[in-house]
């Protein structure tokens, strides 16, 4: 089993900066790889973000140059942070953390975003 716990996230500005972080715990070592979707109000969840344990990074298209992905280790936990910077209105959204594991995968609870103009 594995457990995401996310935090950060909240209310900011057009062009205003947030970093969401997430930590995961349990049976990490099955983890291959990490990252961030996001769903807005009458869409799909969308991925954001992902890096891999060999530090490949990939990003939405809407995000490239805006947002960053990270990942350290403690011991047997995995933390993921997204910086996001400049953010835009089309960034509001509920940003789910996510591990992907050999057959299976686990989702955080799910953190809101707003960017206010």
């Amino acid at each position: 089993q594995v457990q995401l716990v996310e935090s950060g996230g909240g209310l900011v500005q057009t062009g205003g900066s947030l970093r969401l972080s997430c930590t995961a715990s349990g049976t990490t070592f099955s983890i291959y790889a990490m990252g961030w979707y996001r769903q807005a109000p009458g869409k799909h969840r969308e991925l954001v973000a992902r890096i891999t344990k060999s530090d490949f990074r990939d990003y939405a298209d809407s995000v490239k140059g805006r947002f960053t992905i990270s990942r350290s280790r403690d011991n047997a936990n995995i933390t993921v942070l997204l910086e996001m910077n400049n953010l835009k209105s089309e960034d509001t959204a509920v940003y789910f953390c996510h591990a992907d594991r050999i057959a299976t995968q686990d989702w955080g609870e799910g953190i809101q975003v707003i960017v206010s103009s």
